[in-house]
């Protein structure tokens, strides 16, 4: 059974799994969550309660059938924009296969698919299969929460502060419409290269104001 997901934000539905469970590319090689996921939205608030989590730990077993590609093209027969993983990631090579499918069957749907399983070797081919399809836009997650932008990437995403609005050329405008993305599409825009999202809960201002004052020491 197919389920999906809607984030009080998202103007579409997302397929979605466990935060951190799902996210192998969230720890350095140290094991620890680089900044970015040290304040991740997705464990806390709503995500934290069980009718939340469900579908989400639901759909780590359900991708696997072998009429879930089928299903999920008959779900999104009336979706014009959808986002896959505002929680989770792409975790195995077989699901971002699979996905691949879904999206090239779907070409009424504009895909928007941010991930940070860009940084293991495996996943390159598929990743860059999934980006030359024309409705879909495979953003490459930083790390950084100082703006900070991943090398060499077609379409990536970064955090930054409130303060360096101004040096960045696309901003996610939602901390401006009660976290709310309203008529904007950028994420989905194969024409925007990067999108910057200001940081936003108290955890990720702290980081972020600790950071910067450790770089004017």
């Amino acid at each position: 059974m197919i389920k999906l997901s809607k984030a009080g934000k998202m103007p579409c539905r997302s397929w979605s799994l466990q935060a951190l469970d799902t996210c192998p590319a969230s720890k350095d090689s140290k094991g620890e969550l680089v900044p970015a996921c040290k304040g991740c939205y997705a464990t806390t608030g709503n995500y934290r309660y069980s009718n939340v989590k469900a579908p989400r730990e639901h759909n780590k077993q359900d991708w696997k059938r072998s009429s879930w590609v089928a299903d999920m093209v008959a779900e999104l027969d009336n979706d014009r924009y959808f986002r896959w993983f505002d929680s989770g990631d792409i975790y195995s090579v077989k699901l971002a296969e699979k996905i691949y499918q879904v999206c090239k069957a779907t070409p009424w749907t504009r895909h928007w698919i941010p991930t940070r399983m860009y940084k293991f070797q495996k996943f390159k081919k598929i990743l860059d299969k999934l980006n030359k399809l024309p409705n879909v836009v495979v953003r490459y997650s930083s790390d950084g929460i100082n703006g900070e932008i991943v090398k060499g990437a077609k379409y990536s995403s970064t955090i930054i502060p409130l303060s360096f609005i101004k040096s960045v050329k696309v901003v996610c405008k939602a901390f401006e419409n009660s976290g709310k993305c309203g008529k904007c599409r950028i994420c989905w825009d194969k024409s925007v290269p990067v999108v910057a999202y200001v940081g936003h809960g108290a955890s990720m201002k702290k980081q972020q104001r600790e950071l910067i004052e450790a770089i004017a020491i």
